[in-house]
């Protein structure tokens, strides 16, 4: 495996001189994923596509999807987007008047939306845990839960920066005040090891493009058991109960197919996506969460030791995740600085007033200098 994670660099179309440090943004397509879109649309053949077509290969990506985070197959569903997902959790949760749902400062407003439009019609109010200074997040998340709680929605990692949530602690203060956790693991999932047994989300929301490797506009959502009887979203034919029967789709039921699936969007089954998709589960299956965090965690901390001798500030390696981090100037943005990256063809991502640096395994060691270059040129 070893061998894969040292030759997965050959697996990405990367132009000469480009530096790309923004997986968090996009990755760049892997050949594999690419490839399976391609013979996914050279092969439609509408003469050839049977009921079967659109269900099997779903089944199978649930599957490993299922593996990919230790849940069961059972609580997958596919939604379009992360804002789907946690609308699918909002839906089927409950605060009312009195009742708080507590949410990171500066969260990715996929996240914030939802649970907003819930509130004004529900009653209760967001409690926003305020942005540790050097410490991870989870103290502070932890401290605003209380018998008032209702949701606790968080990610892994903040998207900005990288700064870290133990979601296991989060998860048990949660259940011990009968709150609900929803975590957005779009910023961590596929490079850092997540295991649902362990967390014991209510809900769990992934988006499949970023360190999943995925197309755009096809996600993951998993649902604990005691939520697969709810609502979706959506009243669609394929999340009926017998639809695999096409000769009897006017046969109309309100029954709904088996586990998470009545959360699935409709056309989910998608001809071009889901074949891409699945291919990049395996390959991150493949790769192995774990190994892609040990091997990025070099990275991201050459980043740090730079960072603070160019007179950064950046997330200490203790309050962050191995892949992802962010650092920001002490007196705001320079001027010039997204000309001056640009100009170096060095990409990576403002967000918050934070410079975010995102490796993945196309990037080495000359990546992160010629970063550094640029910045301390910059912040003389």
């Amino acid at each position: 495996m070893a061998d894969a994670l040292a030759s997965a660099r050959e697996l990405f179309d990367l132009p000469e001189g480009v530096v790309y440090l923004n997986c968090a943004y996009f990755p760049p397509m892997p050949r594999p994923v690419r490839d399976a879109g391609r013979r996914a649309l050279e092969g439609m053949a509408p003469w050839e596509t049977t009921s079967r077509a659109f269900f099997e290969p779903g089944e199978r990506l649930r599957t490993a999807f299922a593996a990919l985070i230790g849940g069961d197959t059972e609580g997958v569903a596919f939604v379009p987007s992360v804002s789907y997902g946690v609308g699918v959790a909002a839906r089927n949760l409950t605060v009312g008047p009195g009742r708080t749902v507590v949410i990171l400062d500066e969260e990715f407003p996929s996240d914030v939306y939802p649970f907003r439009a819930k509130l004004r019609e529900e009653g209760g109010e967001f409690v926003v845990v305020p942005r540790p200074s050097e410490a991870a997040w989870t103290d502070a998340v932890l401290a605003a839960i209380d018998a008032r709680t209702a949701v606790v929605v968080v990610p892994h990692a903040h998207w900005t920066d990288g700064r870290a949530v133990d979601l296991i602690a989060v998860g048990a203060a949660a259940r011990s005040v009968g709150a609900a956790l929803v975590i957005d693991v779009s910023q961590s999932l596929g490079a850092a090891p997540l295991d649902v047994a362990a967390v014991r989300p209510d809900f769990l929301v992934a988006a499949g493009y970023k360190w999943l490797m995925g197309p755009y506009s096809f996600g993951y959502l998993w649902a604990a058991e005691r939520h697969r009887g709810g609502v979706g979203i959506e009243q669609t034919w394929i999340g009926r109960k017998g639809s695999d029967d096409f000769n009897r789709l006017i046969d109309y039921t309100d029954e709904l197919r088996e586990g998470a699936r009545r959360y699935d969007v409709g056309e989910w089954s998608n001809f071009t996506l889901l074949p891409m998709a699945a291919a990049a589960i395996d390959l991150v299956s493949g790769w192995g969460p774990g190994r892609v965090a040990a091997a990025l965690a070099p990275l991201t901390a050459r980043v740090e030791e730079g960072a603070r001798r160019i007179g950064m500030e950046p997330v200490p390696a203790g309050s962050r995740l191995s892949h992802l981090i962010g650092m920001r100037f002490p007196h705001g943005e320079p001027p010039g600085l997204r000309d001056r990256l640009a100009a170096a063809r060095v990409f990576v991502s403002l967000r918050a007033n934070a410079v975010r640096v995102a490796p993945h395994l196309y990037n080495d060691a000359t990546d992160v200098d010629r970063l550094l270059e640029v910045l301390g040129e910059v912040v003389r």
